[in-house]
């Protein structure tokens, strides 16, 4: 007979629960003992049964730390000590960049220095898995913790996001295109429960010979609304017309929005950009790094689908070195200059100046 342990979620299930609670506001606990939050999603009533609790942290990136001139003691993180008596509103002023050219002063801050960071490090990573905001209030229960609570050990949390995503095939079909005619469209699913990706063959490669093969990150600005801020939409439609145009081709379609931060960070981002910030400032101010995404998932795909050897159609020579990196063979890089105009021209310097973009 089955025994009913069994039916329990695995450790990566677990995570995925944990990313879930995150998102709608719920605490997780961390190694047993440390009650972990997302401010983004935090509401005032758990604010204060957590701060009932003891002492609260606030844990930021050095990144938006740096911005907000808070003392970095950890490295990659400042854990920042909530005064008595902060408020939602204080917590969100320092996670949210959105107002601070208006209210610039937000100190003083005090950091914490020495003690372990890793309880702070592994609800940073958690959340920016979970796509929110990278400010975590954490405090340290002083007894049991609720049964109800999602529990995760922080080196565990670390562990299974470095894992390598694995992806199994879930459906295919026939999808005829516009901009080319013999396509099918591949659905994978990872293991992780994370955002399922594509795969758009184009004709029937040969997978004894390099394949036409193109990495595109996901931009519902781009490539549905036909934003003029980037080049993302162009990129899509040129690089399925070379593949028509050669026969054969494969594009992958990475569910990675905004470089890995999702669709409503990257809209924050955008809005500091009005304020004058570049791609990369803009990430920074948010707390994020100048990009999230993790290009495993690409060769994992390719690799899923027989394809070792590839003519890789992109600007970016980390995409050519990743694909090495991880066994797949770049023959040649096709570049896909395409897309540029007035709105993006400092976009795409930025991408060329800070990211090593061949433009």
């Amino acid at each position: 007979m089955m025994t009913p342990s069994l039916l329990g979620p695995t450790a990566l299930e677990r995570l995925n629960r944990a990313r879930a609670d995150l998102r709608i506001g719920l605490p997780v606990v961390l190694s047993h003992h440390a009650i972990v939050a997302a401010v983004e999603t935090l509401t005032p009533e758990r604010l204060a049964a957590m701060a009932s609790l003891g002492p609260l942290t606030l844990g930021l990136t050095s990144w938006r730390a740096e911005t907000l001139k808070a003392r970095v003691y950890d490295g990659d993180l400042a854990r920042i000590e909530v005064p008595a008596g902060a408020d939602l509103g204080w917590l969100k002023a320092l996670a949210d960049p959105a107002d601070d050219l208006m209210t610039p002063m937000k100190g003083p801050l005090s950091s914490q220095r020495g003690g372990d960071a890793a309880i702070a490090r592994s609800a940073i990573a958690l959340t920016k898995s979970a796509q929110l905001l990278p400010a975590v209030l954490i405090v340290e229960a002083p007894g049991d913790v609720p049964d109800s609570l999602t529990c995760l050990d922080a080196a565990e949390v670390e562990r299974l996001l470095a894992m390598e995503t694995v992806l199994d095939p879930v459906s295919a079909a026939r999808v005829p295109m516009s901009l080319a005619h013999n396509g099918r469209l591949h659905v994978f699913r990872p293991e992780d429960g994370g955002e399922e990706h594509y795969a758009v063959e184009v004709g029937s490669p040969d997978r004894g010979e390099p394949v036409l093969t193109r990495l595109h990150s996901a931009c519902f600005t781009g490539d549905v609304l036909g934003s003029l801020k980037c080049d993302c939409g162009p990129q899509l439609h040129a690089a399925l017309e070379h593949m028509n145009s050669a026969g054969a081709g494969v594009l992958l379609y990475l569910n990675q929005e905004g470089r890995g931060i999702g669709l409503a960070n990257k809209m924050r981002a955008y809005s500091l950009q009005d304020q004058g910030f570049d791609t990369v400032e803009a990430n920074h101010r948010l707390g994020f790094e100048d990009d999230e995404r993790d290009f495993r998932i690409g060769a994992a795909l390719l690799r899923r689908m027989g394809i070792s050897r590839v003519r890789l159609l992109t600007n970016n020579p980390k995409k050519v070195k990743m694909l090495e990196s991880h066994g797949i063979e770049v023959v040649e890089r096709v570049p896909l200059k395409v897309g540029k105009n007035p709105l993006n021209a400092a976009y795409l310097a930025t991408k060329a100046a800070k990211s090593g973009h061949l433009l």
